[in-house]
Protein backbone atom coordinates (compact mmCIF):
# COMPACT_ATOMS: atom_id res chain seq x y z
CA UNK A 1 0.00 0.00 0.00
CA UNK A 2 0.96 3.59 -0.45
CA UNK A 3 0.88 5.85 2.59
CA UNK A 4 0.57 9.49 1.47
CA UNK A 5 0.90 12.26 4.00
CA UNK A 6 -2.34 13.91 2.96
CA UNK A 7 -5.54 12.10 1.95
CA UNK A 8 -9.26 12.68 2.33
CA UNK A 9 -10.71 12.42 5.82
CA UNK A 10 -13.60 10.44 4.34
CA UNK A 11 -11.46 7.45 3.50
CA UNK A 12 -11.56 5.41 0.31
CA UNK A 13 -14.38 2.90 -0.22
CA UNK A 14 -12.97 -0.44 -1.33
CA UNK A 15 -14.28 -3.89 -2.12
CA UNK A 16 -13.10 -6.72 0.07
CA UNK A 17 -13.59 -10.37 -0.81
CA UNK A 18 -14.17 -12.66 2.14
CA UNK A 19 -12.33 -15.95 2.09
CA UNK A 20 -15.40 -17.68 0.61
CA UNK A 21 -15.72 -15.07 -2.14
CA UNK A 22 -18.52 -12.99 -0.56
CA UNK A 23 -18.16 -9.31 -1.48
CA UNK A 24 -17.90 -6.94 1.49
CA UNK A 25 -18.06 -3.15 1.67
CA UNK A 26 -15.04 -1.60 3.38
CA UNK A 27 -13.28 1.75 3.76
CA UNK A 28 -9.55 2.39 3.88
CA UNK A 29 -8.25 5.43 5.75
CA UNK A 30 -4.64 6.06 4.76
CA UNK A 31 -2.22 7.33 7.38
CA UNK A 32 -1.95 11.15 7.35
CA UNK A 33 1.17 11.34 9.47
CA UNK A 34 4.38 9.36 9.70
CA UNK A 35 3.17 5.79 9.14
CA UNK A 36 3.16 3.69 12.31
CA UNK A 37 1.29 0.57 11.26
CA UNK A 38 -2.03 -0.86 10.10
CA UNK A 39 -5.19 -0.99 12.19
CA UNK A 40 -8.29 -3.12 11.65
CA UNK A 41 -11.54 -2.07 13.31
CA UNK A 42 -13.61 -5.13 14.24
CA UNK A 43 -17.05 -3.80 14.99
CA UNK A 44 -19.86 -4.86 17.30
CA UNK A 45 -22.92 -6.92 16.41
CA UNK A 46 -25.29 -4.99 14.18
CA UNK A 47 -23.12 -1.86 14.03
CA UNK A 48 -22.28 -0.61 10.51
CA UNK A 49 -18.77 0.60 9.75
CA UNK A 50 -19.86 4.23 9.45
CA UNK A 51 -20.19 4.31 13.26
CA UNK A 52 -16.41 3.90 13.53
CA UNK A 53 -15.55 6.58 10.99
CA UNK A 54 -14.44 9.25 13.48
CA UNK A 55 -12.21 6.80 15.31
CA UNK A 56 -10.67 5.71 12.01
CA UNK A 57 -10.08 9.31 10.96
CA UNK A 58 -8.45 10.06 14.30
CA UNK A 59 -6.18 7.03 14.08
CA UNK A 60 -5.22 7.95 10.51
CA UNK A 61 -4.25 11.44 11.71
CA UNK A 62 -1.94 9.72 14.21
CA UNK A 63 -0.15 7.66 11.57
CA UNK A 64 -2.22 4.47 11.27
CA UNK A 65 -3.67 3.11 8.06
CA UNK A 66 -7.14 1.95 9.12
CA UNK A 67 -9.60 -0.49 7.58
CA UNK A 68 -13.28 -0.61 8.55
CA UNK A 69 -15.79 -3.04 7.07
CA UNK A 70 -19.43 -4.05 7.07
CA UNK A 71 -19.87 -7.71 7.92
CA UNK A 72 -22.00 -9.72 5.52
CA UNK A 73 -25.68 -8.93 6.00
CA UNK A 74 -24.95 -5.55 7.63
CA UNK A 75 -24.68 -2.00 6.27
CA UNK A 76 -23.54 -1.89 2.65
CA UNK A 77 -22.73 -5.61 2.75
CA UNK A 78 -26.43 -6.40 3.15
CA UNK A 79 -28.27 -8.14 0.31
CA UNK A 80 -31.53 -6.71 -1.01
CA UNK A 81 -33.46 -8.91 1.39
CA UNK A 82 -32.42 -10.71 4.56
CA UNK A 83 -35.26 -13.19 4.17
CA UNK A 84 -33.66 -16.51 3.32
CA UNK A 85 -30.13 -15.09 3.56
CA UNK A 86 -27.96 -18.00 4.70
CA UNK A 87 -25.00 -17.35 6.98
CA UNK A 88 -23.66 -18.09 10.45
CA UNK A 89 -22.60 -15.59 13.11
CA UNK A 90 -19.14 -17.18 13.07
CA UNK A 91 -18.75 -16.16 9.42
CA UNK A 92 -18.09 -12.58 10.49
CA UNK A 93 -14.84 -13.66 12.14
CA UNK A 94 -13.74 -16.77 10.28
CA UNK A 95 -14.49 -15.43 6.80
CA UNK A 96 -14.98 -11.64 6.83
CA UNK A 97 -12.47 -10.39 9.41
CA UNK A 98 -10.00 -13.09 8.39
CA UNK A 99 -9.97 -11.60 4.87
CA UNK A 100 -9.44 -8.10 6.29
CA UNK A 101 -6.49 -9.35 8.35
CA UNK A 102 -4.95 -10.90 5.24
CA UNK A 103 -5.47 -7.64 3.33
CA UNK A 104 -3.70 -5.49 5.91
CA UNK A 105 -0.97 -8.04 6.61
CA UNK A 106 0.40 -7.64 3.09
CA UNK A 107 2.59 -4.80 4.34
CA UNK A 108 5.66 -5.48 6.42
CA UNK A 109 4.31 -3.48 9.33
CA UNK A 110 2.61 -4.25 12.64
CA UNK A 111 -1.07 -5.06 12.32
CA UNK A 112 -3.22 -3.95 15.24
CA UNK A 113 -6.88 -4.58 15.92
CA UNK A 114 -9.44 -2.42 17.72
CA UNK A 115 -12.31 -4.69 18.69
CA UNK A 116 -15.72 -3.60 19.96
CA UNK A 117 -17.97 -6.13 21.71
CA UNK A 118 -18.18 -8.97 19.14
CA UNK A 119 -14.90 -7.71 17.71
CA UNK A 120 -13.22 -8.58 21.02
CA UNK A 121 -14.45 -12.17 20.72
CA UNK A 122 -13.40 -12.43 17.10
CA UNK A 123 -9.65 -12.58 17.67
CA UNK A 124 -9.84 -16.12 19.04
CA UNK A 125 -12.04 -17.19 16.13
CA UNK A 126 -9.65 -15.97 13.43
CA UNK A 127 -7.73 -18.68 11.60
CA UNK A 128 -4.96 -16.09 11.10
CA UNK A 129 -4.95 -14.47 14.57
CA UNK A 130 -1.17 -14.87 14.71
CA UNK A 131 -0.89 -12.00 12.21
CA UNK A 132 -2.37 -9.53 14.72
CA UNK A 133 0.29 -7.86 16.86
CA UNK A 134 -2.06 -6.43 19.53
CA UNK A 135 -5.77 -6.18 20.27
CA UNK A 136 -7.39 -3.27 22.09
CA UNK A 137 -10.70 -4.71 23.30
CA UNK A 138 -13.49 -2.20 23.97
CA UNK A 139 -16.45 -3.62 25.88
CA UNK A 140 -15.41 -7.28 26.06
CA UNK A 141 -18.11 -9.29 27.79
CA UNK A 142 -19.73 -12.72 27.92
CA UNK A 143 -23.20 -11.60 26.81
CA UNK A 144 -25.10 -13.50 29.51
CA UNK A 145 -27.86 -11.42 31.08
CA UNK A 146 -26.90 -12.68 34.54
CA UNK A 147 -23.79 -10.49 34.55
CA UNK A 148 -25.92 -7.37 34.08
CA UNK A 149 -27.51 -5.17 36.77
CA UNK A 150 -31.02 -6.26 37.73
CA UNK A 151 -32.88 -3.69 35.62
CA UNK A 152 -30.91 -4.41 32.47
CA UNK A 153 -31.04 -8.14 33.18
CA UNK A 154 -34.83 -8.11 33.21
CA UNK A 155 -35.00 -5.98 30.07
CA UNK A 156 -32.64 -8.26 28.13
CA UNK A 157 -34.43 -11.41 29.32
CA UNK A 158 -37.71 -9.94 28.07
CA UNK A 159 -36.20 -9.10 24.67
CA UNK A 160 -34.69 -12.56 24.14
CA UNK A 161 -37.72 -14.51 25.34
CA UNK A 162 -40.72 -12.52 24.14
CA UNK A 163 -40.01 -9.55 21.87
CA UNK A 164 -37.27 -10.93 19.61
CA UNK A 165 -38.90 -14.34 18.91
CA UNK A 166 -42.16 -12.66 17.89
CA UNK A 167 -40.40 -10.20 15.58
CA UNK A 168 -38.24 -12.89 14.00
CA UNK A 169 -41.27 -15.10 13.36
CA UNK A 170 -42.97 -12.15 11.66
CA UNK A 171 -40.04 -10.84 9.59
CA UNK A 172 -37.78 -13.85 9.01
CA UNK A 173 -34.82 -11.96 10.52
CA UNK A 174 -34.24 -9.76 13.57
CA UNK A 175 -35.37 -6.20 12.69
CA UNK A 176 -33.09 -4.44 15.15
CA UNK A 177 -33.63 -1.11 13.42
CA UNK A 178 -37.31 -1.17 14.45
CA UNK A 179 -36.22 -1.12 18.10
CA UNK A 180 -33.30 1.29 17.63
CA UNK A 181 -30.96 -1.58 18.52
CA UNK A 182 -28.62 -1.26 15.57
CA UNK A 183 -28.89 -2.84 12.14
CA UNK A 184 -31.22 -5.67 11.20
CA UNK A 185 -29.59 -9.06 11.78
CA UNK A 186 -29.70 -12.13 9.54
CA UNK A 187 -31.54 -15.11 10.97
CA UNK A 188 -28.34 -17.13 11.38
CA UNK A 189 -26.76 -14.38 13.49
CA UNK A 190 -29.85 -14.03 15.67
CA UNK A 191 -30.11 -17.77 16.33
CA UNK A 192 -26.47 -18.24 17.33
CA UNK A 193 -26.36 -15.04 19.38
CA UNK A 194 -29.48 -16.01 21.32
CA UNK A 195 -28.09 -19.50 21.93
CA UNK A 196 -24.73 -18.25 23.21
CA UNK A 197 -26.29 -15.67 25.53
CA UNK A 198 -27.81 -18.52 27.53
CA UNK A 199 -24.39 -19.45 28.89
CA UNK A 200 -22.46 -17.58 31.63
CA UNK A 201 -19.24 -17.88 29.59
CA UNK A 202 -20.94 -17.29 26.24
CA UNK A 203 -19.84 -19.58 23.40
CA UNK A 204 -16.93 -20.86 25.49
CA UNK A 205 -19.63 -22.99 27.19
CA UNK A 206 -21.42 -24.03 23.99
CA UNK A 207 -21.50 -27.85 23.74
CA UNK A 208 -21.94 -27.50 19.98
CA UNK A 209 -18.51 -25.83 19.72
CA UNK A 210 -16.22 -28.59 21.01
CA UNK A 211 -12.59 -27.56 21.29
CA UNK A 212 -13.33 -23.83 21.36
CA UNK A 213 -11.43 -23.30 24.62
CA UNK A 214 -8.38 -25.07 23.17
CA UNK A 215 -8.65 -22.88 20.07
CA UNK A 216 -8.69 -19.71 22.18
CA UNK A 217 -5.82 -21.00 24.31
CA UNK A 218 -3.60 -20.84 21.22
CA UNK A 219 -3.91 -17.04 21.09
CA UNK A 220 -0.75 -15.29 22.28
CA UNK A 221 -1.62 -11.78 21.06
CA UNK A 222 -1.33 -9.09 23.80
CA UNK A 223 -4.72 -7.65 24.73
CA UNK A 224 -5.73 -4.40 26.41
CA UNK A 225 -9.30 -4.87 27.71
CA UNK A 226 -11.11 -1.58 28.40
CA UNK A 227 -14.48 -1.77 30.13
CA UNK A 228 -16.54 1.21 31.24
CA UNK A 229 -18.07 0.96 34.69
CA UNK A 230 -21.40 2.08 33.19
CA UNK A 231 -21.30 -0.45 30.35
CA UNK A 232 -24.29 -2.52 31.47
CA UNK A 233 -23.68 -5.16 28.80
CA UNK A 234 -19.99 -5.62 29.55
CA UNK A 235 -19.17 -4.85 33.15
CA UNK A 236 -15.79 -6.05 34.46
CA UNK A 237 -17.31 -9.28 35.86
CA UNK A 238 -18.70 -10.07 32.41
CA UNK A 239 -15.30 -9.37 30.88
CA UNK A 240 -13.67 -11.81 33.29
CA UNK A 241 -16.14 -14.53 32.33
CA UNK A 242 -15.07 -14.29 28.70
CA UNK A 243 -11.42 -13.30 29.15
CA UNK A 244 -10.68 -16.71 30.65
CA UNK A 245 -10.76 -17.94 27.08
CA UNK A 246 -7.64 -15.90 26.33
CA UNK A 247 -5.79 -17.58 29.18
CA UNK A 248 -2.45 -17.69 27.39
CA UNK A 249 -2.57 -14.15 25.98
CA UNK A 250 -0.93 -11.29 27.91
CA UNK A 251 -3.95 -9.36 29.17
CA UNK A 252 -4.05 -5.83 30.60
CA UNK A 253 -7.35 -4.84 32.24
CA UNK A 254 -8.51 -1.26 32.50
CA UNK A 255 -11.79 -0.24 34.17
CA UNK A 256 -12.96 3.16 32.96
CA UNK A 257 -14.67 5.75 35.14
CA UNK A 258 -17.22 7.41 32.82
CA UNK A 259 -16.88 10.70 34.72
CA UNK A 260 -13.39 11.00 33.25
CA UNK A 261 -14.79 10.79 29.71
CA UNK A 262 -17.64 13.25 29.61
CA UNK A 263 -19.93 11.60 32.14
CA UNK A 264 -21.17 8.61 30.17
CA UNK A 265 -19.69 5.81 28.08
CA UNK A 266 -22.05 2.82 28.17
CA UNK A 267 -21.65 0.04 25.62
CA UNK A 268 -21.48 2.30 22.57
CA UNK A 269 -19.65 5.36 23.89
CA UNK A 270 -16.14 3.97 23.39
CA UNK A 271 -16.28 5.16 19.79
CA UNK A 272 -18.13 8.44 20.23
CA UNK A 273 -16.15 11.71 19.91
CA UNK A 274 -16.35 12.37 23.66
CA UNK A 275 -14.01 9.41 24.16
CA UNK A 276 -11.23 10.84 22.00
CA UNK A 277 -8.79 10.76 24.91
CA UNK A 278 -9.54 7.06 25.26
CA UNK A 279 -8.64 6.60 21.60
CA UNK A 280 -5.25 8.19 22.18
CA UNK A 281 -4.65 5.85 25.11
CA UNK A 282 -5.36 2.86 22.88
CA UNK A 283 -3.15 4.10 20.05
CA UNK A 284 -0.32 4.80 22.48
CA UNK A 285 -0.61 1.28 23.88
CA UNK A 286 -0.32 -0.18 20.39
CA UNK A 287 3.03 1.55 20.01
CA UNK A 288 4.30 0.82 23.52
CA UNK A 289 6.56 -2.05 24.46
CA UNK A 290 4.44 -2.94 27.49
CA UNK A 291 2.56 -6.20 26.90
CA UNK A 292 2.51 -7.56 30.45
CA UNK A 293 -0.34 -8.77 32.57
CA UNK A 294 -2.18 -6.63 35.09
Amino acid sequence: MDHPDAVSDAGTPIGLLASDGFSLAATLFEARASWRGNLLVAGATGVPRRFYRRFAQHAASRGFTVLTLDYRGIGESRPESLVGFEMRYLDWARLDLAAAVDRLARDEAPLYMAGHSFGTHALGLLPNHHLVSKLCAFGMGAGWHGWMPLGERCKVWLLWNTVFPALVKWKGYLPGSMLSLGADLPLGVYRQWRHWCRYPNYFLDDPFMPGIRETFARVRTPILAMNALDDLWALPRSREAFAQGYRNAPLVRRDLDPLEYGGRIGHMGYFRPEARRLWDDALAWFLSEHNGRE
